[in-house]
């Protein structure tokens, strides 16, 4: 089974895993509900509407630190037989702790209304990196097995 930094390798798998995980947090975000809910979704189309495609490309920035994380959480799932899901689920916090210790770090070279987003929504980013789980083991699993 390939690694996911393996997968990214290839320029047109690259694309399709990004492009997968552009749905992945327009699925999440389209899933919030309250006042948290509705920040960020507010952000998120506040950043969609000043930088059109800044997702999909920050993403793709990011995709390859992501991968790093992801890697070796991925690793261990297939050497123990796990369902991807169940698997993602039960280490969701430590997931979700390994991929904000990226965007912490590049967030805070950013400036303007994605540091302003980004500043609002972090006290909560890991409740919702958490949430994305399911998503993110099937993004996972769909490019990597």
């Amino acid at each position: 089974m390939p690694t996911l930094t393996e997968v990214l390798a290839d320029p047109n798998r690259r694309r399709r895993v990004v492009d997968d995980g552009v749905g992945v947090i327009e699925a999440e975000v389209s899933d919030k509900s309250g006042l948290s809910g509705m920040a960020i979704k507010t952000a998120f189309a506040m950043v969609s509407r000043l930088k059109p495609g800044f997702i999909g490309g920050a993403l793709n920035h990011l995709m390859d630190d992501f991968a790093a994380k992801i890697d070796p959480f991925w690793i261990d799932c297939q050497s123990k037989g796990a369902d991807a899901r169940t698997y993602f689920v039960q280490n969701g916090p430590r997931v979700a702790e390994a991929l904000l210790q990226i965007t912490d770090a590049r967030a805070k070279g950013a400036s303007g209304p994605v540091r302003s987003a980004y500043d609002k929504l972090r006290p909560e980013g890991q409740k919702h990196v958490i949430a994305a789980m399911p998503r993110l083991a099937e993004l996972v699993r769909k490019h990597a097995s």
